[in-house]
Order: C-alpha cells, then sequence, then structure tokens
C-alpha cells in the first residue's frame, strides 16, 4: 500500500519521498501543484484544505505523512492549520491510515529548551506556538478518542542550504560568498542545534515503515554535538573557506526592521528561541533506530558540495 505525502512539495516532503524511494516503499506525492516523480513515485492534486480532496488522496493508503509548509504568517497560520489538521486526522480515520505528524518546537515552554526532549511541556510563548498546540490538541484528541494511530515526529530548526529554509544560508553561506561577514540572531554564545534534513526524511521514513512506534513523540534524529551560533559559523567558513568573523542582529534591530518587512515582524515573537540555549536531544531515536545522525562538518561538507554543484543531489 501506499506511502502517501501530504505537502510534499516542500524540503522535509522531498526529503523524506527520497527516504521512502530508497526503502523501496510506493510514494503518492500530494500538493497543489505538479512536482517531479521518480520511479515508485505518483503525484496527486489535492488541497489540504478541502475534507473530500484529502480523503481522495489518501484512498489506498497505509501512511500519511502531513509535511505541509505553511507561508509563515501567523494570520495564515491561524486560519488553516486547524483546518488541514481536522481534514487529515477526518481522512485517516475514514481510510485506517497511520498518521505521521512532521512538527516543530513552537508548541513548547521557553523555559525548557535546554535540553528539548520528548516530555517537553506544551506551554507555547507565542501565537504561531497556541496555533501549533491547538494543532496537536487535535491530533491527540482523534488518537485518545476516536482510535487514530497517529505520531509526532519533531524537528529543530533546519540544517540546510535550500532558499528561504532557515537561516544558515542567508546569514552564513550567502553573506561569506560574498565576502561579507557572516550574521547571527540575538547571541551567537548560546547552543543553537539544528537538524541536517535528510536525516530528518530518513528519520521520518523509519517512523512511518514501523508501525510499533504509533502513539508516541519523537524527536528526529539529530547530531548530538552541542554547537554554539560561534561554532557553526567557524565551521562553515572552515569549509568554504571563508571568514570566521560575524555581527549580531539584535533582537531591537529585528523589531525595527519589522516595521518594514514582513517576515521579521513575524520573527520577533520567536527571538526567545535565539536569546539562550536551545538543545535538542534526539537520543530516544537515536538508540530505538540504532541511528547515528550525520555529524555538523559532514553535514556541512555535503551541503556545500549539492549547493556548488546540484548535480550531486
Amino acid at each position: 500500500m501506499l506511502h502517501t505525502i501530504l505537502g510534499a512539495g516542500g524540503p522535509v516532503g522531498k526529503s523524506l519521498a527520497t527516504a521512502l524511494t530508497n526503502l523501496n516503499k510506493p510514494v503518492r506525492l500530494v500538493s497543489r501543484q505538479p512536482l517531479h516523480t521518480n520511479n515508485g513515485q505518483s503525484w496527486f492534486k489535492a488541497d489540504l484544505t478541502i475534507q473530500q480532496e484529502v480523503i481522495d488522496a489518501l484512498e489506498g493508503s497505509e501512511v500519511a505523512y502531513l509535511t505541509i509548509g505553511l507561508p509563515y504568517s501567523t494570520k495564515i497560520w491561524r486560519e488553516y492549520w486547524p483546518l488541514v489538521m481536522k481534514n487529515v486526522t477526518t481522512a485517516c480515520l475514514h481510510h485506517g491510515v497511520r498518521l505521521v505528524f512532521f512538527d516543530n518546537i513552537y508548541a513548547l515552554s521557553r523555559d525548557h529548551l535546554n535540553p528539548i526532549t520528548e516530555s517537553s511541556p506544551l506551554q507555547p510563548s507565542s501565537k504561531k506556538g497556541e496555533i501549533r498546540a491547538e494543532v496537536i490538541k487535535i491530533l491527540m484528541e482523534s488518537v485518545e478518542k476516536k482510535g487514530l494511530l497517529g505520531l509526532i515526529a519533531r524537528s529543530a530548526d533546519f540544517l540546510t542550504l535550500e532558499e528561504n529554509k532557515g537561516m544558515i544560508k542567508p546569514l552564513l553561506y550567502d553573506r561569506m560568498k560574498k565576502n561579507q561577514r557572516a550574521q547571527w540572531i540575538c547571541n551567537a554564545k548560546v547552543i543553537h542545534t539544528f537538524s541536517y534534513l535528510p536525516d530528518l526524511g530518513k528519520g521520518t521514513a523509519l517512523l512511518g515503515t514501523t508501525p510499533d512506534v504509533m502513539q508516541q513523540v519523537w524527536n528526529l534524529p539529530t547530531d548530538p554535538s552541542p554547537m554554539t551560533g560561534v561554532d557553526w559559523i567557524r565551521l562553515m567558513a572552515e569549509e568554504m573557506p571563508a571568514s570566521e568573523k560575524y555581527t549580531t542582529i539584535s533582537a531591537g534591530m529585528i523589531r525595527f526592521l519589522g516595521l518594514f518587512i514582513p517576515y521579521m515582524r513575524e520573527l520577533v515573537e520567536m527571538l526567545y528561541q535565539y536569546d539562550r540555549d536551545y538543545y535538542f536531544d534526539s537520543s530516544k531515536f537515536n538508540r530505538y533506530f540504532k541511528f547515528i545522525p550525520t555529524p555538523p562538518r559532514e553535514a556541512i561538507q555535503q551541503m556545500l558540495k549539492e549547493i556548488e554543484n546540484p548535480s550531486t543531489k
């Protein structure tokens, strides 16, 4: 039966599709826009905000993976995230499909970021976090009251050089490439964990293809090195190579820029993730699956190889 990726056009969906295909699983990619497919993959057009289209998309599926990435806007999130989760859980229950929900840490307490574990309390500190908590509640009510087989696969910030998918490319790589100083948000001397995108795809695929791990929260595989912003900058500089010099974008500056730049305005409420240690612990996953996450230097070497020579992807 099919492994169906809902919201397959984003970086997580693409990485997951590759991992599932490598496991010889038949993959259905679901999105509103056409997607490139490989052997064992097919594309299905559906809008996740329309319940019947989600039900149709999951017909013949064994597992559904919800990896959609909505635009980074509280207004859009508030309008669409609860609707999408209700539609997806309804469709999964209709077909008896297992659900893997790819989540972030937004719903967790700002006072429990070192370490971030599966038992970290749901206590959102932002409007976006409140929306994510509401979405988790919808999922868990379907699990606890309606018999849905589901799990939460949680990720830290993405370690990737894909365009518009995190801070590493615009603040480090792009600036270093132009012989400019790298930039970091708030405090470069505190720990900030990043999850390497290919490891996220592999980890999510392992969870979806292992029925015994349902009804749990899993932090996806992430290297345990306690890397600070300075460490990430130094490592990127060594591998490019480039200067290790950097500047810090203060919280005040981001608030000021938010008056003119929508993305910066949306980022303001999330600044607590950058002014203190943010350490993501995936030891539960690593032990269970005997998984060794990609070390930071190796991950950066691979990312640089791919961006300089796209044919190596």
